[in-house]
């Protein structure tokens, strides 16, 4: 195992490689900083990177835009497609675009994500269909477009080269150039958000303020002692939940994701309202529950409910956390998080939806690393360094 301590997390990551070829395998480390610490400090600069790129007029940002807003003028459907990390991408990008469409004059549009595997056994009699797959490799993502594309519909990607085998298969190519250096996908996550926040701008006629964007990345990884002590009170929970609602809900499923790759604790989420019906009897004073909300559109609602979720699981006596804007932090009792908050600075420069997925990503991210640190794991190889389970995923792959 080797530690490398000379990364500068302002320089440009490597794209794939020449002519392209899958990742490598990240190198092992005895502890931190691991490559996902790392990739979490790049994100703010590598942020004003992708978006300085892809707001130029001729970029794929651009063209994706144009036949976003030609699909919805014909009345049809924009579907966003992706896997794992990037399937939670994909539903940050929908809901993205949509908002963006609003803000174009588009209001009866029809944005919505889907599961790629599900979406390459049936897919859409009309309308676009982009994926998301951050190295370009990912199977289901690729066969759901190349049944998209068979079917007649138009085809688009947001992946990191159009040299990938996802770019071979779309006819519009979103491409955000530098690639993920561990396995817990960090920047996976947040290319493709950044990619759909460039083609929301463009569709929107909306310039996006890039430096908004960098400083609120920059603003969520800040409170290291805050998400150590939050790790401490989740770390050996018998279980994890994560609640949100709105366009805080791709966070709180990547948040699950991150955690059962990074940790190995088992982790499930839930619809702020779902979580009230039949769920609580499953859980104790063993129990972690993280709250994610940081969505402006429509917040008061939210904030209310998310009070009464928070009061019935202080009742059961769970480990509860949450990460939060610092309006709806100052609206919440101290006494109903127990275990602490994560603070995400209010951005009303940004969209609401571009806002809540950015705002929310190196938090849920910082947390994560220090859940791993806690436990005693190594987020970088999601476990395939364990035999068993670089097995199971070559079993997987067979």
């Amino acid at each position: 195992m080797t530690n490398e301590p000379d990364f500068d997390p302002t320089a440009p990551l490597a794209g794939p490689p020449d002519p392209w070829d899958y990742a490598p395998t990240p190198s092992l480390r005895s502890g931190p900083p691991f490559h996902m610490t790392e990739m979490i400090a790049a994100e703010p600069a590598l942020a004003r990177r992708v978006l300085d790129r892809l707001a130029a007029p001729a970029s794929g940002a651009a063209e994706l835009a144009d036949a976003v807003r030609a699909t919805i003028e014909a009345g049809e459907p924009v579907v966003v497609t992706g896997c794992g990390t990037s399937e939670h991408g994909a539903f940050a990008a929908a809901e993205v675009l949509r908002e963006a469409a609003v803000a174009a004059g588009l209001p009866d549009a029809m944005v919505s994500s889907e599961q790629a595997f599900e979406l390459s056994l049936a897919p859409p009699s009309r309308g676009l269909v982009i994926g998301v797959t951050h190295e370009g490799s990912t199977g289901a993502t690729n066969a759901a477009l190349a049944a998209a594309r068979a079917a007649g519909r138009q085809t688009a990607v947001l992946t990191v080269s159009r040299r990938s085998p996802a770019g071979a298969v779309a006819t519009i190519v979103v491409e955000t150039g530098e690639l993920d250096q561990g396995w817990c996908h960090v920047v996976g996550y947040l290319s493709p958000i950044l990619a759909a926040a460039a083609v929301g701008a463009h569709l929107s006629g909306h310039p996006l303020d890039i430096g908004a964007v960098s400083g609120l990345l920059a603003e969520g990884a800040l409170d290291e002692r805050g998400a150590e002590s939050i790790a401490a009170r989740l770390a050996d929970s018998a279980h994890l939940l994560v609640i949100a609602s709105g366009a805080d809900r791709p966070a709180g499923r990547e948040l699950v994701l991150k955690v059962e790759e990074a940790s190995w604790l088992p982790s499930a989420f839930r619809d702020l309202e779902t979580f009230l019906h039949g769920h609580l009897p499953a859980t104790g004073p063993a129990t972690g529950l993280v709250l994610v909300l940081t969505d402006r559109d429509r917040r008061q609602k939210r904030v209310d409910r998310a009070r009464q979720a928070l009061a019935a699981a202080r009742v059961v006596g769970l480990r509860t956390a949450a990460i939060v804007t610092a309006d709806v932090d100052a609206t919440l009792d101290a006494a109903l998080t127990p275990a602490g908050r994560l603070i995400v600075p209010e951005t009303p420069g940004l969209p609401a939806a571009v806002a809540a997925v950015v705002g929310s990503a190196t938090p849920l991210q910082l947390l994560t690393e220090r859940i791993a640190r806690a436990r005693g794991t190594n987020p970088d190889p999601i476990r395939r360094d364990d035999p068993r389970y670089l097995a199971a995923a070559d079993a997987a792959d067979a």
